[in-house]
């Protein structure tokens, strides 16, 4: 059975609400992940990795600008890896300044469930 004009409109609006108070379930619900900062950690630990072991061959061939080189891409590394483990905490953590009004949304649509249903 086809929904109706006005379903489909209520549809709509519910698919929209969801996706702006909970973009996890969302992506959750359609199979896509979010992951933004996890490229940026990557390569933040290869970078880590990379001017560690830098590191280790400048002490062993005793080559000072090479150690100061391995520490300035290690410090690069572990500066991306923070910057992107904030970021998901930041995504993680709800934001204060932004009030939508749920309660708005959800009321209007029991008004209309009572409506619909006891006011015949």
């Amino acid at each position: 059975m086809a929904l109706s004009e006005h379903e489909l409109k209520l549809l709509a609006q519910m698919e929209e609400a969801l996706s702006a108070d909970d973009p996890r379930l969302v992506s959750t619900l359609t199979g896509t992940r979010l992951y933004p900062g996890r490229n940026r950690a990557l390569l933040g630990g290869a970078l880590t990795v990379i001017g560690l072991a830098t590191i280790f061959g400048g002490l062993i061939a005793k080559l000072t600008p090479l150690g100061v080189l391995g520490f300035l891409v290690a410090l690069t590394g572990v500066t991306l890896i923070i910057s992107a483990l904030s970021g998901v905490s930041a995504l993680k953590a709800p934001k204060q300044g932004k009030k939508r009004g749920k309660g708005k949304f959800g009321s209007r649509l029991e008004d209309r469930w009572e409506r619909r249903n006891f006011d015949q």
